[in-house]
């Protein structure tokens, strides 16, 4: 008879749980899943970068812009401090807790924004000195996104409001510069083992595409540029490139592009490019930010179903934590309500959509890791303390 009642009762809590059941089934394989949730990371906080003190003269880096807002603004709404101090990133100590801090929480990918400026490359000391050099860093992979954007006066606090659309340096390069600098790539970072491969081809991300192809010389030689890299990396041994780039408007519309005999001309111009992947890197970049949080999610789900239904190419979900550049500026549009609690209901579309393109790499990418002066964040702070990736961990390891 307790035989009887031991199967009876186990029955009973098979049911409960759902064991057997495909319900149950699909709970396994959630808990299964691994998703590659890859953090941009500004590589701006260091103390041991002497290009940096141009800008930034104090030697902390862009920790000064966030430092000195209140003694520039005096009463400004925008007041944050980071729990772990004005640490300099480009120490291999620091950097190692910050690893374990990201992994355990969730974020198993860092995609260093990589400069290139005046010829040599600009902040790589929080890459080289910092990341590649931390204790830990097997437990973390990375890859580059090479921001080729101009770099503006509203770096330089000083003159934030002085011609703000100045020039200091440009991020165009010529074929020569072009090659130096992949071949560079290649052999520096590529061959790493934690750089971030797709299929075994390793990713590399393009910021600006006018930049890049105004640099080359038009789209037809930016096109041979980028063949001839990919060829390059075949070359180091790979299988090929995950060629991705940056998803707003600048990159596909781009005038210097005869799409007169094409139904798709955005999607014909990336093609002829080359470029195989792409995602965002900001919302403020297709979306109204100066609004509630939850109001911007639906931008942002309606721009994910458009581009599904309008591109061939690979998208990879992407998550702002948050926008307001008023550190660097004084003023700037808003993110509303972006809560942790919010910003967690991003991250499970992001899940939602992956889990939904199974024939994808699960590739989530979020801003930012520690992008301060623009509020977009994950690292701790005096308003959220541990929210932002406390959220990251609920939605990633705890699959809430």
């Amino acid at each position: 008879m307790d035989s009887v009642k031991y199967c009876m009762a186990a029955a009973a809590l098979c049911l409960l749980l759902g064991t057997g059941s495909a319900f149950a089934q699909r709970q396994a394989d959630a808990n299964r899943k691994k998703y590659d949730v890859a953090a941009y990371l500004y590589p701006a906080y260091a103390s041991d970068d002497v290009r940096l003190r141009p800008f930034w003269p104090m030697g902390i880096g862009e920790w000064e812009t966030v430092m000195t807002m209140q003694q520039r603004n005096p009463g400004h709404y925008w007041d944050r401090k980071p729990l772990w101090g004005y640490i300099n990133e480009a120490d291999p100590a620091v950097m190692s807790m910050e690893i374990e801090q990201a992994t355990a929480h969730g974020v198993n990918v860092f995609i260093f924004d990589w400069y290139w400026y005046d010829g040599r490359p600009f902040m790589e000391t929080t890459l080289d000195n910092g990341f590649l050099k931390a204790g830990n860093v097997g437990k973390m992979q990375f890859y580059l996104m090479w921001a080729n954007h101009d770099v503006l006066n509203h770096w330089d606090t000083r003159l934030a409001r002085v011609n703000e659309s100045n020039v200091i340096w440009t991020g165009k390069v010529d074929r020569d510069e072009f090659e130096k600098i992949c071949r560079r790539n290649i052999e520096k970072y590529f061959k790493h083992p934690q750089y971030y491969k797709i299929d075994g081809k390793p990713l590399f991300m393009v910021y600006d595409l006018p930049q890049l192809i105004a640099g080359l010389g038009g789209v037809a030689q930016a096109a041979d540029a980028l063949k001839w890299f990919k060829k390059e990396v075949k070359k180091a041994g790979f299988p090929g490139l995950e060629l991705q780039f940056a998803m707003w408007s600048i990159n596909l519309n781009y005038s210097g592009f005869d799409g007169g005999k094409t139904e798709n001309p955005e999607n014909d111009f990336i093609h002829t490019l080359g470029f195989t992947g792409t995602t965002h890197y900001q919302f403020a970049h297709f979306a109204n930010v100066d609004q509630d949080y939850t109001a911007i999610l639906e931008q942002v789900r309606n721009e994910w179903e458009r581009i599904d239904a309008t591109y061939d190419f690979t998208y990879y979900p992407h998550i702002s934590v948050g926008w307001d550049n008023s550190p660097r500026t004084g003023h700037s549009a808003v993110v509303k309500n972006n809560t942790p609690e919010n910003f967690a209901k991003g991250l499970r579309m992001a899940r939602e959509y992956v889990d939904a393109h199974p024939d994808r790499a699960p590739l989530i990418t979020i801003n930012s890791w520690n992008e301060w002066t623009e509020t977009s964040y994950l690292m701790p702070c005096n308003v959220f303390g541990y929210g932002y990736l406390e959220a990251v961990r609920k939605v990633f390891v705890d699959m809430e």
